[in-house]
């Protein structure tokens, strides 16, 4: 299905306004398709993006700060998300020894027994998209998009 199609719109301004356009719509419904994956397991998009972070770094805590340097949505609130994260025993906080005003942040096994399930419904989500695009037009499109967005790669 076109962009065109799925918003009901016949014309764009420029190939540039169809880009935007399209990029957007795309973003929002990989979104969707990723929130639809993880509703299951009782977590957002975002607070899956700060187990993934901690997963990354484990054992090592991470500061709460790094966090939100590494988060895909830049407008989220790490600390909220990390206080709930910690409620549902996901990942535990403690006060830095080298720097009392730094929170550090780490998995418990918890959370990575949770992303470990996610990981199986992910490698599904990823499959399914394998059918909409070849491994290379995948590697394309991010490459495109890198180039988009200023990378050096």
């Amino acid at each position: 299905m076109s962009i065109e199609s799925d918003i009901q719109q016949a014309t764009f301004r420029s190939p540039f306004h169809r880009l935007v356009v399209n990029v957007l719509y795309s973003g929002n419904w990989i979104g969707n398709a990723q929130m639809r994956v993880l509703k299951p397991y009782g977590i957002t998009l975002q607070q899956y993006n700060v187990l993934r972070i901690l997963r990354g770094k484990s054992p090592e805590p991470v500061k709460v700060s790094e966090i939100t340097e590494r988060m895909l949505d830049k407008m989220s609130n790490a600390s909220r998300l990390v206080d709930k994260l910690v409620l549902k025993k996901y990942v535990e906080r403690t006060e830095c020894p080298k720097d009392r005003r730094a929170v550090d942040v780490v998995i418990t096994q918890k959370g990575l027994d949770l992303l470990k399930k996610i990981d199986a419904s992910q490698v599904q989500w990823e499959e399914d998209m394998h059918q909409r695009l070849t491994t290379e037009q995948a590697d394309t499109l991010s490459q495109l998009l890198d180039q988009l967005r200023g990378s050096d790669e």
